[in-house]
């Protein structure tokens, strides 16, 4: 029998509510960015990136742009608008984050009860994700934070993003997990389930954060047709779709 023995959360709108901000946060440069290199005046805002590169990282956006576009960025210009953005969005994040509704009694109950490992695996910058996590209380449940966060932006030899799976793998194997079916991952986006199920985790798909019931049965329609083991609705469902996994094992 295969146990779960390791929950690996996604970082933006699945422990915190982050996504918003941070593409607020990053349209303003985008439509720099775009000025600059096409010569017409971006108009991108932040609902309409979240709706085009959710569960992206910022790398991985200006790569779809670019491609969207026609344009090209440099890759010296590149790295600097990478930290550029990375400085921004923490700046905001430190200002207004707030944990996602529910998810801190279900981390404390998880914590104590020593029966998992937790860690953290974003798409994300790890600079911005520790910052994340310690803004809203949640960095003790993942100590030591520098060895228990993993980035697809900055952890691996090569930057890459969700749905690439490499992230994940990178961080079964920093953990010890030889087999991916001993862990389990929370997603809310389809590039970040897309990413676990490649990599052979079971996923939960996460509905939580989207404001409006069509987009919800958007999202439920979407994570049933990748694969996912089980939809939330809500932190507080966490444990019993754990259990009910669990029996399945």
């Amino acid at each position: 029998m295969t146990q779960t023995t390791h929950i690996l959360f996604d970082c933006d709108n699945t422990l915190c509510l982050s996504e918003h901000l941070a593409f607020e946060a990053c349209a303003d440069l985008s439509n720099e960015i775009l000025e600059r290199y096409t010569g017409t005046k971006g108009t991108y805002t932040g609902d309409q990136l979240i709706e085009d590169f959710v569960g992206q990282n910022f790398r991985g956006m200006l790569g779809g742009l670019q491609t969207k576009l026609g344009f090209t960025i440099p890759p010296s210009d590149l790295e600097t608008y990478v930290t550029l953005e990375e400085d921004r969005v923490i700046a905001k994040l430190k200002e207004k984050l707030v944990p996602c509704d529910g998810v801190m009694p279900v981390l404390e109950r998880l914590s104590k009860s020593g029966k998992y490992k937790l860690a953290v695996v974003s798409s994300s910058a790890k600079r911005r994700v520790i910052a994340s996590v310690e803004k809203v209380d949640q960095a003790k449940y993942f100590q030591p934070v520098e060895d228990l966060v993993f980035s697809a932006a900055t952890s691996l030899s090569k930057p890459t993003s969700k749905p690439d799976p490499a992230v994940y793998l990178f961080a079964l194997d920093k953990l010890g997990v030889g087999n991916p079916k001993m862990a389990l991952a929370i997603e809310d986006s389809k590039s970040g389930a897309t990413a676990g199920i490649r990599a052979g985790i079971p996923v939960i798909g996460y509905v939580g954060p989207y404001e409006s019931e069509e987009k919800k049965q958007e999202m439920r329609d979407l994570f049933k047709s990748l694969g996912v083991v089980d939809i939330m609705e809500h932190w507080d469902h966490f444990e019993g779709i754990l259990e009910k996994i669990q029996a399945k094992l």
